[in-house]
C-alpha cells in the first residue's frame, strides 16, 4: 500500500523517482484482496502487484528504506548494516523530519537524510514502538485495511511535502 500511495504522490509532485516494495516473505505472492480493494478507494489498482523478497544488494542501492515496523527496520538494518543511516520507519522519518524541517532548496535527499538521520541510536532498533510503526492489518476485517491505508496516505503526503516538494 505504501508503494502504490508514495509513487502516485511522487508522480504527482515531479521528481524522478523509483518506488519499489520489497518484504521479509517470500517473493512472488498477490496483494490480498482487502489490500486490493483499499487501493481502490484511492484510485489506485495494485492488483497485478506481487510481493518481492528484499536483498542485501536492494538495501544498498537504495537512496532510502522506509520500514512499516522497527522490527521490519531491524531486519533490513542486519542485512545490510550500511543502510542505516537512510533506513526509518515512515512514522520515525516524518517524526524526525518535521523536527529539523523539510528539505532546503537545494538541498540532496542524503543530506536532509543525514539530518534526520543525526543522534539516533542503534539501541533504538531493539523492542517494538507503538509511535513509530503502521499497525500491519493482515488477517483483519476490511476496515483494519482501510485504516491503515487513510494512515499510509496522511504519511506519505507528510513525507512527500517535507523531503520533495522544493523539488
Amino acid at each position: 500500500m505504501a508503494q502504490a500511495l508514495l509513487a502516485e504522490r511522487l508522480a504527482g509532485l515531479g521528481p524522478p523517482a523509483s518506488v519499489r516494495s520489497a518484504g521479509l516473505l517470500t517473493g512472488g505472492q498477490p496483494s490480498p484482496p482487502e489490500v486490493v480493494a483499499a487501493m481502490t478507494a484511492y484510485g489506485l489498482d495494485v492488483a497485478a502487484h506481487r510481493s518481492y523478497q528484499v536483498t542485501a544488494a536492494d538495501l544498498g542501492r537504495a537512496d532510502l528504506t522506509l520500514a512499516m515496523a522497527r522490527e521490519h527496520l531491524r531486519e533490513a538494518v542486519v542485512l545490510a548494516p550500511e543502510a542505516w543511516p537512510r533506513a526509518f520507519t515512515l512514522r520515525e522519518l516524518v517524526r524526525r523530519g518535521s523536527a529539523i524541517g523539510p528539505r532546503k532548496p537545494g538541498e540532496d535527499l542524503a543530506d536532509w537524510l543525514a539530518r534526520a538521520h543525526d543522534g539516533r541510536q542503534r539501541m533504538a532498533l531493539l523492542g517494538d514502538s507503538p509511535g513509530d510503526d503502521v499497525a500491519d492489518p493482515i488477517g483483519g476485517p476490511q476496515a483494519w485495511y482501510a485504516e491503515t491505508a487513510a494512515t499510509l496516505r496522511q504519511l506519505v503526503d507528510q513525507l512527500a511535502t517535507l523531503a520533495w516538494s522544493q523539488h
